[in-house]
């Protein structure tokens, strides 16, 4: 398969998720989300470091205040020190039995908004997963979105007016107006005639959507009218979401996975888990910041 991008750590992740860059320390940040792994890499210095968690660690948010992350586990929030390794316990997830907690990014007004993924004990995930916010005061709402089984796809558009999420299992990406209220969600990308389905979504300056496809070995830019803009051909079946970084936001930083992958099927992708950089010529845009402040978790 002939593919522009390059590996830029063979993690051999079981299931990379959840990256993202900080701009104020050149580093860019994920997890291998059923090992319980936060990594960071720094590209200028090659140095790779990685937390144990003491759960699954699904997503996350880079916090307005420096050193500081914002987790989203399995069953709770927590703010995170990256130096001390303090983790400040924010709430658990009150979700539907057999649920954990999944994607998530902030929006533009620097709360986190996340959704969660059913995992029954046996038999198909149902729609009993959900979205949910946090604010800067550290409560945490339901929105009122349809139910899901895999949530994903969360970005917001440039100006944080339209929110972007999805149900894998849907193979669609949709839209919602979004705010302090939320409108009637559409369909932005119908994906049910291609191959793989929608996982994790980055938006660029020009309001473009990258998705990442799992089982596709791809990521698509979609403009913002949904029309398709571009296919990025991946280096490995599985890659599970993109996020802008580099001195220019210019490289798109891709996570991927070997999860569900039987011996010979890996064998077959051994690059299956590693993290990725691909050159696009499309800036992205920061990455929010959650606004509330860690002190805030201690008074609680």
């Amino acid at each position: 398969m002939s593919t522009d991008a390059r590996t830029v750590v063979a993690a051999g992740n079981r299931l990379g998720e959840g990256v993202v860059w900080c701009e104020r320390t050149g580093a860019l940040l994920w997890t291998d989300i059923h090992n319980a792994v936060l990594w960071r890499h720094v590209p200028a210095t090659g140095a790779t470091r990685q937390w144990p968690m003491p759960e699954r660690l699904a997503s996350f948010a880079l916090c307005d205040t420096d050193g500081w992350l914002l987790l989203a586990m399995a069953s709770r929030l927590a703010f995170f020190h990256l130096d001390t390794g303090e983790l400040r316990a924010i709430c658990t997830i009150d979700g539907a039995p057999d649920t954990r907690a999944n994607d998530g990014g902030c929006d533009r007004q620097g709360r986190f908004v996340f959704g969660t993924l059913h995992e029954p004990a046996q038999g198909p995930k149902q729609k009993v997963g959900g979205f949910f916010r946090l604010n800067a005061e550290l409560a945490l709402e339901a929105l009122p979105l349809p139910g899901v089984a895999i949530s994903n796809a969360i970005a917001f558009s440039p100006d944080g007016d339209t929110l972007y999420f999805c149900d894998s299992l849907d193979k669609a990406i949709q839209r919602v107006e979004y705010g302090d209220t939320l409108g009637t969600p559409s369909t932005f990308v119908d994906l049910s005639d291609q191959p793989g389905e929608p996982d994790g979504a980055a938006v660029d300056a020009q309001g473009g959507v990258w998705s990442a496809q799992w089982g596709a070995a791809r990521v698509v830019r979609y403009r913002p009218d949904g029309r398709e803009d571009g296919v990025f051909p991946m280096p490995t079946a599985q890659p599970t979401r993109p996020a802008f970084g580099g001195g220019e936001l210019s490289t798109l930083y891709v996570t991927s996975a070997h999860d569900g992958m039987d011996a010979a099927t890996r064998a077959a992708d051994p690059s299956a888990g590693d993290v990725f950089a691909l050159p696009v010529g499309v800036r992205g845009l920061p990455e929010a910041r959650f606004a509330g402040h860690p002190d805030s978790a201690l008074r609680r």
